[in-house]
């Protein structure tokens, strides 16, 4: 019986390949992402703190010192927070970048599956069609040798 020999075999496999190298940089792309809206959660929740002590400060006893100090914590976690910010929208750009590039990849392995599947339907009819030539062979020749 003839063995089915799919011609473009190795280039479906290096897409498969290339497809699951995707499929791990759009994973790391989105841990990395939700490691820096973490980081961000962290710092307003920090922003946070400093806020309520520094209406905790001015209720109490008014410490200038203090006040200022707090003042100064509340303006860096504004700046760290900005920057964070910018990580994350960063980050949001990797995992779109890379989904893009996964779906792109994805489409160049679904295009040579599907010649795959024609390549297979094709040699399944031509077996069928040879299958049936032998059958016919046999049988004219089994005819043949009765009339004779």
């Amino acid at each position: 019986m003839a063995k089915f020999v799919f011609k473009l075999k190795n280039i479906l496999e290096i897409k498969q390949k290339l497809e699951n190298q995707a499929k791990i940089a759009y994973g790391e792309a989105n841990a990395k992402l939700r490691q820096e809206e973490q980081i961000l959660q962290s710092l307003l929740m920090q922003r946070t703190m400093y806020e309520k002590r520094a209406v905790d400060l001015v209720n109490g006893s008014i410490s200038i010192r203090d006040i200022r100090e707090n003042k100064q914590a509340i303006d860096i976690m504004k700046s760290r927070i900005r920057t964070q910010m910018m990580a994350v929208r960063a980050a949001e750009n990797q995992v779109e970048a890379a989904r893009l590039k996964l779906k792109e990849v994805m489409i160049e392995r679904k295009t040579f599956d599907k010649l795959r599947e024609h390549a297979f339907e094709d040699f399944k009819q031509e077996v069928a069609y040879e299958e049936n030539q032998a059958v016919n062979e046999l049988v004219s020749y089994t005819y043949h040798d009765r009339e004779e």
